[in-house]
């Protein structure tokens, strides 16, 4: 039988920590509960202890992304599980991401019913993330930045040195198992309504969301991204140059430099697709 790590990255949350926990230690009496406490200022780390919790300690606000790193990195388990600190996430949900898991997935992913997200706002956003993440990697994605999942811990620190200290780790780690040829699957779940203050800032984050997405685009697949661009500037040469010959009957240097571009930028996106190949080449399914 497997060992499981469950990991809790938490940052002042110890009015959650006083609920899941508790529950946790008596579902999972002999798994490794890890609790990563990213700078709190409240009683986080004493409450950890108290249950039972092996605590990593930052000694500063690091970031969601650092602590699930400092976690990973610390545990034991040969599966291990990550969940939110501030209740959103029901313990009762992981036998169901186990199960999945053991079907032969290597991660598994709790997608929340929209129903579940924080508001409208991030309800549509979420849904833009999954679309464009779908697209690039050419999967359905349930729910791309859901950051309770269950994943094999040897593939899941392949990925670490990738992984942003932010809050957008879940998007990385995603794309990168899909990139690796690693099974990735969902089990939909309902979040609970979060205790305490959200750390995520909407216009901040939502777009370093976007910036992270485009940013593993170019690591999974850069010529989804360069090809189009490419495409773009290659039509508008060749429109702009059908125009001027119509018009002046004659080549003009605009149309010139839009195909050149269109050239250029396929010629940037076929090295780069190389050397996401060389970066991938260890991965066991590459």
């Amino acid at each position: 039988m497997k060992s499981i790590s469950i990991i809790i990255p938490a940052r002042n949350e110890e009015s959650g920590l006083a609920e899941i926990l508790p529950k946790l230690r008596k579902q999972w009496p002999g798994a490794e509960i890890i609790v990563v406490n990213d700078g709190s200022s409240d009683n986080t780390g004493d409450i950890s202890r108290t249950n039972g919790a092996r605590l990593v300690t930052h000694p500063y606000g690091m970031g969601n992304g650092a602590a699930v790193k400092s976690g990973a990195r610390a545990a034991t388990g040969d599966i291990l599980v990550f969940m939110d600190a501030d209740g959103q996430h029901n313990p009762d949900d992981i036998p169901r991401l186990l199960s999945k898991y053991y079907e032969g997935h290597d991660m598994v992913v709790g997608a929340r019913h929209s129903s579940s997200q924080a508001s409208l706002g991030r309800s549509f956003a979420n849904r833009i993330y999954n679309w464009l993440a779908s697209w690039i990697v050419g999967r359905t994605i349930d729910d791309l930045t859901s950051g309770f999942r269950v994943a094999t811990a040897t593939k899941f620190r392949e990925f670490i040195y990738l992984l942003p200290n932010g809050f957008s780790y879940p998007t990385t780690i995603t794309m990168s198992f899909f990139r690796a040829g690693y099974p990735v699957a969902y089990v939909p779940i309902q979040a609970k309504t979060r205790q305490g203050k959200s750390h995520i800032s909407p216009l901040r984050d939502g777009v370093r969301f976007f910036i992270i997405i485009f940013k593993v685009g170019t690591l999974y697949s850069p010529l989804k991204l360069f090809a189009p661009v490419s495409l773009f500037f290659f039509a508008t040469g060749i429109s702009y140059y059908v125009y001027t010959y119509l018009t002046y009957t004659r080549f003009t240097n605009m149309s010139a430099l839009l195909l050149i571009t269109s050239i250029l930028i396929f010629l940037i996106g076929l090295v780069s697709e190389q050397i996401t190949t060389l970066v991938y080449k260890d991965s066991g399914n590459q």
